[in-house]
Order: structure tokens, then sequence, then C-alpha cells
């Protein structure tokens, strides 16, 4: 495993803006004058593929490359679960940003991944990009603003694992990529593109993430989306489901969260039960190849048109949650890139859903998200156990 920057951090040493703090705790959110754009309508976008092969899937690529477009940050993650900000006594620095945990996650299971975004020129910025050269992810869409700071958000930890989140990004680089920046070269070598919603915030990084999956649909690669819901980063509630749902159809795979802290699916179906299988069909559309749905410890529900299941989770003591979700990604994503066929083949897919669950309990086991990703054959090794 590559070494990883990680330190122990105290927070009275970190000289940081009140006027920047946002935190919050599951549903509940708390700002201190954080800026934001008002709300604006957003309209959804139709991108056509013109790579379709007779069973509906973009027609296969040799490449196996999987680019990952979106925020790079640092998590401080308390040394002590169960305290709040204020009392927590060190911090543990830690690299993180969803988009950047899937690329490492991947790379980390022997597969091919590069990362699309925009860090800050500091030290921060600097040990990002390091740590995604040593764990062989591709960094040649990194970019970097001399003129804004890489975003740091501070993690704490409930004494059951589950994350109050306190972000610094007012703004930050990741918000201020710009479409000019973008290595569409990179983009249209992938076999798939995967992303979030966080960079369709604000200008001019939304209009960045709009022009890199246009591209990449044109070209014929596979989009993957994971909303990742940050609900207090965004100017409204409405501003983000309008944000979220604006790009929800053009994406071949969707990963939601019915996780306590996070509920997507509930808050896209504006509060209908995201365990109910008819609720969740609702958001399946005709470009969809598969829908997921994780369910933390329990596992994850599957959707594709022609069958829908779930398969179990595996079972750890929970550390730190952070990064569970992207790992999970990681390890799906790790598997469709060798073979969309998984797509038409329910065992098969379940047996990459099985694989993707064990990276998503490996990961809850330690703190913080990149150091904690796990191998292949960690996770081979996981499954093997929990089935013997």
């Amino acid at each position: 495993m590559a070494a990883l920057h990680s330190t122990a951090f105290r927070l009275g040493s970190v000289a940081l803006s009140s006027r920047q703090e946002l935190s919050f705790r599951g549903g509940n959110v708390k700002a201190s004058a954080f800026s934001c754009p008002s709300s604006v309508s957003i309209p959804r976008l139709s991108f056509q593929s013109k790579a379709l092969g007779g069973d509906g899937l973009p027609e296969t690529k040799d490449s196996s490359l999987v680019v990952c477009f979106g925020e790079m940050l640092i998590d401080f993650v308390p040394t002590i679960s169960g305290l709040s900000l204020a009392d927590a006594p060190a911090f543990k620095k830690a690299p993180g940003g969803a988009p950047a945990n899937v690329a490492v996650g991947i790379a980390r299971l022997g597969g091919s991944s590069a990362f699309i975004g925009k860090v800050g020129e500091d030290e921060f910025a600097y040990m990002l990009a390091e740590i995604l050269k040593e764990n062989n992810v591709n960094s040649e869409g990194i970019r970097f603003d001399p003129g804004a700071r890489t975003a740091i958000a501070f993690v704490t930890l409930r004494s059951d694992g589950e994350r109050e989140f306190m972000f610094y990004r007012n703004p930050s680089a990741d918000m201020l990529l710009q479409e000019a920046e973008l290595d569409l070269d990179l983009i249209r070598k992938a076999k798939i593109f995967h992303y979030g919603s966080i960079s369709l915030i604000t200008e001019p990084c939304k209009s960045a993430h709009i022009a890199a999956a246009k591209a990449a649909k044109d070209a014929g690669v596979v989009l993957s989306y994971d909303p990742n819901l940050r609900l207090p980063l965004w100017p409204s509630a409405e501003s983000a489901r309008e944000g979220i749902l604006s790009i929800w159809d053009t994406a071949d795979i969707i990963k939601g969260s019915t996780l306590i802290s996070e509920e997507e699916i509930s808050f896209l179906t504006k509060g209908e039960d995201p365990y109910d299988d008819a609720v969740v069909r609702k958001l399946c559309h005709p470009n969809h190849k598969l829908l997921l749905v994780t369910e933390g410890p329990e596992g994850c529900r599957y959707y594709t048109k022609e069958f829908n299941g779930r398969v179990k989770g595996l079972k750890v003591d929970a550390v730190d949650t952070t990064g569970a979700g992207d790992a999970f990604v990681a390890g799906i994503l790790s598997q469709l890139a060798k073979d969309l066929s998984l797509l038409q083949n329910e065992d098969r897919l379940r047996e990459a859903l099985m694989f993707a669950n064990a990276c998503g309990a490996l990961t809850v086991k330690e703190r913080g998200a990149i150091p904690a990703l796990p191998t292949r054959e960690a996770v081979h090794n996981a499954i093997l156990h929990s089935v013997g």
C-alpha cells in the first residue's frame, strides 16, 4: 500500500474565518454567514450518445479506464470518536473528496483510473496530487489555482461511526474549474466517466461539469453518477433537488443512498419511503442501465430494466463511515470497467455487488477515506471470511 500522509492536527493551530464555516448533522443545517449564490432554475440536460450497441449498452472500448471528475480536499478526522469538534483533542489529516476517493479506490483494487479537478496552489494541493500519483491514479487532469485554497472539511465522528461535517470552501479551488481547462482527450479515452453533484452548485465548475459529461457521452463513454447529497453546500433544498435531477436522466449508472445521514432517495422523491421498490422505480429512466441504492451495513439494492434485488452487506465494527459509499462505487466500477456485460447477467452482477459491499465495509474500519480504501486482496479475504 502506498504511503499516505496522515498526521495529528490540533484544532487550535487552524486559522480559518468563521464566516466560511458550514456544518450539518444529518438533516439539520447550521450556517454562519456562508456565501452562496442565489437559487436558480436548472433545466434538465439531454445528451445523445452516438456509440450504442445492439444491446443498448455503449460499445465496448479496449480501455478499462475510469475517469473521476470533481472535488478533492482534506478531511480532518478526530482521533477520538463521540466528541464534538470543540471537544476533540486532535485531528488526523486525511485526503478525501468523493470523486478522488473513487479514483484511488479503483486504482488500489488494481484498476485504471484518472482524476480531473482543481485544487489550490498550496501545500495541501501538492500533497493530494502526490497521493494520487503514489496510488497510480492518472493526474494529468489536475489544475492548480494560485488564487484559491484547496477545500478542507472537519469531520465529527459519533460513537457509532456516523459523521457530521463542517466545510471551509468560500470559494475553494474545486469550484473554479473552467471548461477551457478540461482534458477532453483524457475523458474520451475512458470506458466510464464518474462524477457527483457538488460540481454543479456554482459556476464556472457547473459549466465545466456539463461540458465534460457531454464530451464523454458523445464519445460513447458510460456515465456513472453518485449524487452524494451535501445539502448545506447548496443555496437551498429545492436548488439541490433541481440541480441533482437536472442531469439524472443522462447517466447510465446511478448510486443513491438510504443512509440516515443522507437519505438521498427520500430527499429526491420529496419524502417518500426509500425502502419501497415502487418509489425507487420512479427514479428509473429508460437511459439508466443500473440504479443502485446503498443501505450501509445492510448492503445494497439494484435495479435494471430486467431485474432487481438486494445483496447483503458484511457486518463489521464501524470506526468511521467516511468514504464507505465511495469505496462501494470504486468496487462496482472496477468490475464494470472490465466487463460491462455484468449489467445483463444478474448472477454476475450480484457477485460484483458483493465485492462492492465488501469494499465499503472494510473502509469503515479505519479513520479517513483514502487511507482506509482496501486492496483487492483484502476484499477477497473479507468475502472468503464472511462465507467461510
